[in-house]
């Protein structure tokens, strides 16, 4: 490939790509954290309204740290699903749609998982498997039955060995480095199961589509897919995507297989190494065949939806109906094509067409009116002046604020009297009117304007607002001259 077919060829794919769209966008921190945590789990999927109220609530926490437009929930959630990175359906069970991360989304959300901790890629445990899978894929391709006779000789006899080896005791397991290895391998594959997953659902939807397209294209009498439908055939099952899946389905509803696989898990979070892994890879392990059947399920109701629905569309003749508009509107534009040499668009052309005046939107838009929501309140009256008790409004100004001109009056008195004094000897005098208040603010001035003595003690007391006798043992307080407010 040339540089420039190679350039051509990158640009296209970061056009076209919904997962590099994903990780290019500049709102990545907003859709990853939100859609990770609410539909990153395997299977996740939430009625759109809910998924709705979770992210406004997410939205107003995000505000206080990232600069976000004043769109709401549901208006992202649009711009998500036109992305390619959510994907709205129709919900089975109820009313409404539902909403899920598309296989792109997986993708973009399990690189940025690799690149917040990358692990290492190149282990031994992943060139063994690399190794037994490459040997296996020659002995099972190999036509010559010499050849594949020897290959499995030579498997029975190291299997043979291996018997008597461990029959005799000497038994030899791996290392708990290797074992954590081969564990992280298991949940480096485990991870890309949800991304596979709705992969093969939009696969057998893309399926689905041509499937329809080729009914309503080919003629009648040459369409085979008409045919399969009308004996009975499975179409979209017996596509290659759908044996491959349909095979990976049975190896999980075969009793024998579901329980040996189970009873492998239990084990292996049995042993010593399992103990050493971290909470959530032991959960993962744990979780990991619900996973892969809950995945399974979700995608064979999707096989099944669309079979019926084939099935239903072709058996109740809508086809029909639909291939007579799709031949009118191919008229029309065969018709439109010469025509446009003639007659311009804005052309009266004498025919009158009535269109719905009505605008259509979304149920989900409409509110319930309710007429709380407009009910006023009573009627609020002028209130009579009233004149102003200046004696209360000292006392609201007292209890929340320190007297320091009754408290600066008090020291200068009783200094005045005896040259010196400590904050004891002014409450002595005059007992504190706002009880610790007052307290506080004697030592505040005594702290200010005054000196401290380190090496004495004094001790304080006052009247609590309830009257009871408060006292406190304090560093020695003296007022050397006069203080100032």
């Amino acid at each position: 490939m040339s540089v420039l077919a190679a350039a051509l060829a990158v640009r296209r794919l970061v056009d076209d790509n919904a997962m590099l769209a994903m990780l290019r966008t500049d709102r990545l921190p907003l859709i990853a954290s939100t859609l990770g945590t609410h539909l990153g789990a395997p299977g996740a999927r939430l009625p759109a309204d809910e998924l709705h109220e979770l992210i406004d609530a997410d939205l107003e926490i995000l505000r206080d740290h990232f600069t976000l437009t004043d769109k709401n929930a549901r208006a992202y959630c649009a711009d998500w699903r036109a992305a390619g990175i959510l994907l709205r359906r129709t919900a089975g069970t109820a009313r409404g749609e539902t909403y899920e991360l598309s296989a792109a989304a997986f993708d973009a959300l399990r690189t940025l998982e690799q690149l917040d901790a990358p692990r290492s890629t190149v282990t031994e445990s992943r060139l063994v498997s690399l190794a037994v899978a490459l040997r296996q894929l020659a002995i099972d391709t190999d036509p010559d039955a010499t050849r594949r006779l020897q290959a499995l000789e030579a498997e029975r006899a190291r299997i043979d060995a291996e018997i008597e080896r461990v029959r005799g005791g000497d038994v030899d397991t791996l290392d708990e480095r290797r074992a954590r290895e081969r564990a992280t391998d298991v949940l480096l594959l485990a991870q890309g199961l949800p991304a596979d997953f709705a992969r093969v659902r939009a696969r057998f939807e893309q399926i689905n589509h041509d499937l329809r397209t080729s009914i309503l294209s080919t003629d009648g009498s040459q369409s085979t897919v008409l045919d399969d439908v009308f004996r009975g055939v499975d179409v979209i099952e017996q596509s290659d995507e759908g044996r491959t899946f349909s095979a990976f389905s049975s190896l999980l509803r075969d009793p024998e297989r579901h329980a040996a696989f189970d009873a492998d898990l239990a084990a292996i979070l049995d042993r010593d190494f399992a103990r050493e892994l971290d909470p959530a890879s032991r959960r993962a392990l744990r979780s990991l065949l619900r996973e892969m059947k809950t995945g399974s399920r979700d995608v064979h109701a999707t096989l099944t939806e669309f079979a019926r629905g084939l099935r239903r569309y072709v058996h109740s003749q809508e086809f029909q109906r639909d291939r007579v508009l799709r031949g009118l509107l191919q008229e029309a534009l065969a018709a439109a094509v010469p025509a446009r040499d003639f007659v311009k668009p804005y052309k009266d052309v004498g025919l009158d067409l009535e269109i719905a005046a009505m605008q259509l939107f979304s149920a989900g838009e409409v509110v319930a009116h309710d007429p709380a929501e407009f009910d006023a309140a009573a009627r609020l009256d002028d209130a009579e002046p009233e004149s102003i008790d200046f004696a209360a409004l000292a006392l609201i100004a007292r209890e929340s604020e320190i007297d320091f001109a009754e408290l600066v009056g008090h020291v200068n008195e009783v200094l005045a009297d005896t040259g010196s004094a400590t904050v004891a000897d002014v409450l002595s005098r005059f007992p504190a009117t706002q009880g610790l208040a007052s307290v506080l603010g004697l030592l505040s001035l005594a702290t200010g304007q005054g000196r401290i003595d380190g090496e004495e003690v004094e001790e304080l007391s006052w009247a609590s607002h309830n009257g009871a006798l408060r006292t406190a043992t304090v560093s020695r307080h003296e007022f050397t001259g006069r203080v100032e407010t």
